[in-house]
């Protein structure tokens, strides 16, 4: 289990790793307090903090770097937060050195016909106070059908969520391995968000309008194949390129952070960090399909693209990429 401290030393990579300056001041407040702490640890429950994790709430970020990561609990994927949780120190301490303004919050999504806690989010946080917020998340584990309740969170971001001085459009996460029910029935809303009275909510047009404000990636779990219905529909929902399939599950994080530091410039060093931790082979392998596409749109990027400069206009978003 990562710590919060900034030594890296004991990581068993190929490579060594030392934190820039960016953030540093956040970084080393979050290492006292756990330190404080002592150990940690993320507590088996029988279910949710509640009042930490209702989703009856509205939440805002005032930060220009907010960032939402959800992660699908329904199953085999119920483990999910604690991988999560585990690499906590590890996400924030990285991403934080290249936006110290950084606000992470948490959602954890599954079955509204099935599970008691179908819908869990957190709210904005930087720093230490995320141990808490990710630590009152449960993996329910349930699900009854193939489809979850995707579009019960959307409809939660688009009426819920607020981050008005985002710099620029900020990242969605969404971890994930199934369809979603295609309509969001009123009762759910209601229920769950305590605002159903506009009567049921198309899903899929749902997260058309979360794109429109949200860099929205899916990450799919190693199931499935390419193109098959799971993609088909989500490729409805926020479009073909913004799918991305995860090779190794273990890796998942890794992922995230990757299409993220490569989005805000800063690709190579989250490699080192990465080749710190794990042989140059694993780094090669997770790099690889992050290098074909654009952090911003999707679009593929094709081999060779980056030149002598290393920089890259996309031909579909007009973003420059350093590569």
């Amino acid at each position: 289990m990562y710590s919060w401290a900034e030594d890296t030393s004991k990581w068993y990579g190929d490579g060594t790793y030392r934190y820039g300056a960016g953030g540093a001041a956040k970084r080393e407040a979050a290492a006292a307090r756990a330190t404080a702490r002592g150990p940690r640890t993320y507590e088996k429950r029988d279910g949710p903090n509640e009042k930490i994790v209702d989703p009856k709430k509205h939440v805002r970020s005032t930060s220009p770097t907010p960032l939402i990561v959800a992660v699908d609990v329904t199953g085999s994927m119920a483990s999910w937060p604690f991988e999560i949780f585990d690499r906590l120190p590890l996400l924030y301490n990285t991403l934080s050195q290249y936006r110290d303004d950084l606000e992470i919050c948490f959602a954890a999504i599954g079955d509204a016909g099935y599970d008691r806690w179908p819908l869990q989010v957190t709210t904005f946080a930087s720093g230490y106070d995320l141990e808490q917020l990710l630590g009152s998340l449960y993996g329910e584990g349930g699900g009854g059908d193939a489809p979850e309740s995707y579009g019960l969170f959307a409809h939660w971001v688009n009426t819920h969520v607020e981050a008005p001085h985002a710099r620029e459009t900020p990242f969605l996460v969404l971890f994930g391995d199934a369809p979603m029910h295609p309509q969001v029935p009123a009762e759910q809303i209601a229920h769950y968000l305590g605002d159903g009275k506009n009567g049921h909510v198309d899903a899929l047009a749902a997260w058309r309008q979360v794109c429109q404000n949200w860099n929205v990636w899916f990450l799919r779990r190693p199931t499935g194949n390419p193109g098959d219905p799971v993609d088909q529909q989500w490729g409805q929902a926020i479009s073909e390129q913004k799918i991305f399939h995860i090779q190794d599950e273990q890796r998942a994080v890794d992922y995230a952070m990757g299409l993220i530091a490569r989005a805000w410039g800063h690709f190579g060093d989250f490699q080192d960090n990465m080749r710190a931790r794990q042989s140059e082979g694993k780094v090669v392998e997770v790099s690889k399909p992050i290098e074909m596409k654009c952090p911003r749109c999707g679009a593929p990027i094709p081999p060779g693209a980056a030149g002598a400069s290393r920089l890259y206009s996309c031909g579909y978003c007009g973003t420059t990429l350093k590569l």
